[in-house]
């Protein structure tokens, strides 16, 4: 995957993100930088640029890295396989859906 690929499909996550939590909780989006309050804690997601991953900071279940999958047009857990939509989701209690663009 190149940078730009990359940065495009991090930025559509984001934005996403944002635009579906901020219905159901307190969401803002600065710099790359996802910024999730909730009633367990404050969520952070952000694009790591170096790694190509989205990374997820969440008081619910700790510090987890994503890397885009092709093939399953998802952001996989890179050490558990599981999604990063369902796992966000499930923690804020918001149904999430995202496509690549």
């Amino acid at each position: 995957m190149t940078d730009s690929i990359f940065e495009t499909l991090a930025d559509s996550l984001l934005a996403t993100l944002e635009e579906a939590l901020g219905d159901h909780v307190d969401a803002e989006l600065q710099g790359g930088i996802l910024t999730v309050e909730g009633d367990a804690g404050t969520w952070i997601v952000n694009k790591h640029a170096p790694t190509r991953q989205v990374w997820l900071s969440s008081p619910i279940s700790g510090a987890r890295h994503y890397a885009f999958d092709a093939a399953a047009g998802q952001w996989l857990d890179t050490r558990t396989g599981g999604d990063l939509l369902a796992a966000l989701g499930d923690e804020l209690g918001v149904p999430l859906n995202w496509q690549a663009p």
